[in-house]
């Protein structure tokens, strides 16, 4: 069974992306915190930590948000490499990459409980209408 991987205050999770959502950078605490060496995560889909409680609604307003240009932000629920889980906050900002092309830059800190018992409740009744 996964248990929760509790972030403390000073965690900050910073990834980026291309304009596809292929990881291109990941600092320390990302890969520590989701359990993957840098190298198992650069060129790969950042939904490799998508967690089967978040509802597709969820990502689809992200992206939705983004490629208009604009931040989202928003709780979501990891899964780490070996299926653990953990929460955030994360605010993701469009931006351009180091090569000048179009990408995203998403950075995450801890998310409180009374947000995570919230957000919890809501994805499972959108996972129910998705069904």
């Amino acid at each position: 069974m996964s248990k929760e991987i509790l972030l403390d205050d000073y965690t900050f999770l910073v990834s980026e992306t291309d304009e596809k959502g292929v990881i291109i950078f990941a600092n320390d605490d990302f890969c520590r915190i989701a359990g993957y060496d840098i190298d198992d995560l650069i060129g790969k889909p950042h939904n490799i930590i998508r967690h089967q409680d978040m509802p597709k609604i969820a990502f689809k307003d992200l992206w939705d948000t983004i490629r208009k240009s604009v931040i989202w932000t928003g709780y979501v629920k990891n899964r780490a490499k070996n299926g653990d889980f953990y929460w955030v906050y994360a605010t993701v900002f469009p931006t351009v990459t180091s090569d000048g092309s179009k990408g995203y830059l998403s950075c995450r800190r801890k998310a409180n409980r009374v947000e995570i018992e919230t957000h919890e409740k809501l994805y499972k009744e959108l996972i129910l209408k998705e069904s």
